[in-house]
């Protein structure tokens, strides 16, 4: 059980205010890790986050930023490498989602769910992968969907479905030019979970449906997305890397 522990490395959290990135924020600390936060300066939960890290007798640290700027996402890696150590894991689960028909979408809505959840992603390994590549390893994991494999029936998302395609082979691509470096890309792609953008009112009919519709019959929690995130960041995973894993509760098998 060793090869699962994190103990004494630094990680750097995207999105780690709520949902999925704050459950895996938790749980990489519980695995050991030292653990630096991002989030919009609005972030609400941030503190909280940092506030259970720090009662497990790890180090946490709060960085704000919108992961669409490179110079937010530069500086905050190295405000986390001066206080806590040279970097070694990264986690991207930033990102937004909303609807609209497609022959409706706004160019700038279309833009926006693009620039946060890909150019977000992108930018966001960049910063890590700096760093990581100085310090001569690295594993990274980043949030996609499996919107990005499935087109999800009820839902006209087209912009939020090909960001994360996109993010699951951006990460495939990385894991191929990073892997001579020493770093790992792997990509978790979730099924219907109660974040709280399945909390939006504009899907609360849609989640009987999300659980009807998932063999497992119902929808996953933000910390069954963490598990998977510490086995892909140990080194239990060494010989793994540019792997999309499906957590759907068997939604794709049907």
């Amino acid at each position: 059980m060793d090869k699962f522990s994190l103990k004494d490395e630094i990680a750097f959290v995207t999105g780690a205010g709520s949902g999925i990135g704050q459950a895996i924020a938790l749980e990489i600390a519980e695995a050991g890790a030292h653990v630096a936060l991002f989030d919009l300066p609005t972030s609400e939960g941030i503190k909280e986050t940092a506030s259970k890290i720090t009662a497990m007798g790890r180090k946490a640290l709060i960085t704000a930023g919108n992961v669409t700027e490179l110079s937010a996402l530069e500086a905050a890696v190295a405000h986390a490498e001066q206080d806590l150590g040279p970097l070694s894991l990264a986690v991207n689960a930033a990102g937004i989602a909303n609807a609209a028909p497609a022959e409706e979408m706004s160019q700038s809505q279309w833009q926006k769910v693009i620039d946060v959840n890909l150019t977000g992603v992108f930018l966001s390994c960049q910063a890590e992968g700096r760093a990581m590549i100085r310090n001569g390893r690295g594993a990274i994991v980043n949030i996609a969907s499996m919107s990005g494999t499935i087109v999800n029936r009820g839902l006209t998302q087209v912009h939020y479905n090909a960001s994360k395609a996109g993010v699951v082979h951006l990460s495939k691509s990385l894991a191929m030019e990073w892997i001579e470096k020493g770093i790992r890309v792997n990509v978790i792609s979730p099924g219907y979970t109660l974040t709280p953008m399945n909390l939006r009112p504009e899907v609360a009919e849609q989640r009987k449906i999300f659980e009807r519709d998932t063999p497992i019959q119902r929808m996953a929690t933000p910390d069954e997305m963490a598990g998977p995130a510490v086995f892909l960041l140990s080194r239990a995973a060494s010989f793994v890397t540019g792997v999309d894993l499906l957590v759907d509760g068997g939604f794709e098998c049907w």
